[in-house]
């Protein structure tokens, strides 16, 4: 069976194709370019798909383009399917998709209790239980944000790529705005993950996203990085609900 695993994100949409429970490829489109396109391209064969957003306006078009393109109806994460974990948000529904998706993974593929640090257009620190619950976690704004907001916000700093600084001390204003960044951002992580430990015990720490194998560099902290950790959060819960559903005989 071919699975059609997409998680829509503020900046990029991530499709993974699974066959027999194996990621065969990957790829990433722009968020915003959706708006704009009239066709988005999918593979040629898929046998039923799911979906993971936090951009309300795109989930539609995706789900249109599936269901023309394979005539199937696409499960969405917080509409016709939920992710199989307790959820201790005061307001769940507040919890971004994705990040229940990473937690259902990271749980199923390392144990808990655990950290998962999704490095995107903001970092998420989230945190399951010994029991596998989700407790909670942290937002902070991601690299390219912090960037961003820099240039914008300082008069004389300009708009740069995000890249590895040289060193811990830039010798021009775009490299020390580099090694601020990294570097801080490194300092942040290994911190909040030291109060974590200290308050809830022992914690794997898993990263992901798009920056997440740059900012490893910078955080001694982290045991794992997992790019492909959503995608493979979703199919996890394709399978689960797959199994409950046949057990049902639904």
């Amino acid at each position: 069976m071919m699975l059609l695993a997409v998680d829509i994100g503020n900046t990029s949409i991530a499709f993974g194709m699974f066959e027999r429970n194996k990621l065969n490829s990957s790829r990433k489109i722009s968020t915003q370019g959706i708006f704009s396109n009239k066709t988005i391209s999918l593979p040629d064969k898929v046998d039923a798909a799911i979906i993971s957003s936090v951009v309300p306006k795109a989930t539609p078009i995706i789900k249109k383009a599936i269901a023309k393109r394979y005539k199937i109806r696409p499960l969405v994460l917080g509409d016709n399917i939920k992710a199989p974990i307790k959820n201790l948000y005061r307001k769940p529904k507040q919890v971004g998709q994705d990040r229940l998706v990473d937690a259902v993974a990271v749980k199923e593929l390392y144990g808990c209790p655990s950290i998962v640090i999704d490095f995107g257009t903001a970092i998420t620190f989230d945190v399951i239980s010994k029991k596998g619950e989700y407790l909670g976690g942290l937002i902070f704004p991601g690299i390219e944000t912090s960037l961003n907001a820099l240039s914008q916000k300082a008069a004389l700093l300009p708009k740069i790529k995000v890249a590895p600084p040289k060193g811990l001390i830039g010798r021009d204003t775009v490299d020390s705005m580099r090694s601020g960044v990294f570097y801080g951002t490194g300092a942040l992580c290994d911190g909040v993950i030291a109060k974590l430990k200290s308050k809830y015990g022992p914690m794997k720490v898993i990263a992901t996203g798009g920056h997440a194998a740059l900012m490893a560099k910078y955080s001694t902290a982290i045991d794992r990085i997992n790019p492909d950790l959503t995608l493979l959060g979703l199919k996890i819960i394709y399978n689960l609900k797959f199994n409950v559903s046949r057990r049902a005989g639904l």
